[in-house]
């Protein structure tokens, strides 16, 4: 399958990129973003643009993509709900629009967050914004799926770009094998946020009673080692 990816140069896009690009059922990777990744890989193909939801012609054949893993994502402190929305909704459905426009057979997964409020009411503001999010990628006409990794541990020597989050990382490292096994429900890791991401879309357009909203469970679980079904969506 062809991929385009968003947010390649951040540490979940970075463990999703490496997973591509080490799996053989990825044919070619797009990686669209506002610098260079400096990699270089057969397989890897880059769009830089100061707008990355800039889509238009000239540009990709985006009928030509089986599956987009939008990784794009902001931490919401000390922004306001304007800017926030602006940032995480608008350029999220920018690109996701005209992708499930070409082609409505598209695996479009997207990274949230666990907490997301899908009423859109609740009192925390970046819940509501990612629950907008969410409910209006989930009517798009393209296979949405809704990634809520909870705690992301980089494996693989993948650092984050924040440094308080690699401050934290480092301090939790020892802990991560007790909190996996004991809270499963919890914590991941970007190796298998970019399992589970292939893996939904290889199993390839479902029916309504997919599951469309996973958690760091089902991630891990569709993460794991192993050939992955399509029963296991269910």
């Amino acid at each position: 399958m062809n991929v385009i990816l968003f947010g390649a140069t951040g540490m979940i896009g970075r463990g999703v990129l490496r997973e591509c690009l080490r799996d053989d059922s990825v044919d070619s990777v797009l990686a669209v973003g506002r610098s260079p990744l400096a990699v270089t890989h057969p397989k890897l193909h880059e769009l830089v643009r100061a707008d990355p939801t800039d889509l238009s012609v000239p540009g990709p054949d985006l009928a030509s993509y089986d599956a987009c893993f939008f990784c794009l994502g902001i931490s919401s402190f000390r922004m306001k709900e304007e800017e926030y929305r602006r940032i995480t909704y608008d350029l999220t459905l920018a690109a996701a629009r005209p992708l499930a426009a070409a082609n409505p057979r598209l695996t479009f997964a997207y990274v949230s967050g666990e907490g997301t409020d899908s009423t859109e009411n609740g009192r925390t503001m970046w819940a509501r914004v990612k629950g907008k999010t969410e409910n209006d990628l989930l009517k798009l006409p393209f296979e949405a799926y809704m990634f809520r990794p909870g705690i992301v541990q980089p494996d693989r020597g993948i650092p984050s770009k924040t440094p308080l989050y690699r401050a934290g990382y480092a301090v939790t490292a020892p802990l991560f094998p007790v909190l996996k096994r004991f809270a499963p429900d919890l914590v991941t890791t970007t190796r298998a946020l970019g399992r589970a991401m292939i893996a939904v879309a290889a199993a390839g357009p479902g029916d309504a009673g997919t599951q469309r909203i996973l958690r760091p469970r089902d991630i891990n679980r569709l993460g794991g080692e192993g050939p992955h079904r399509a029963e296991d969506l269910r």
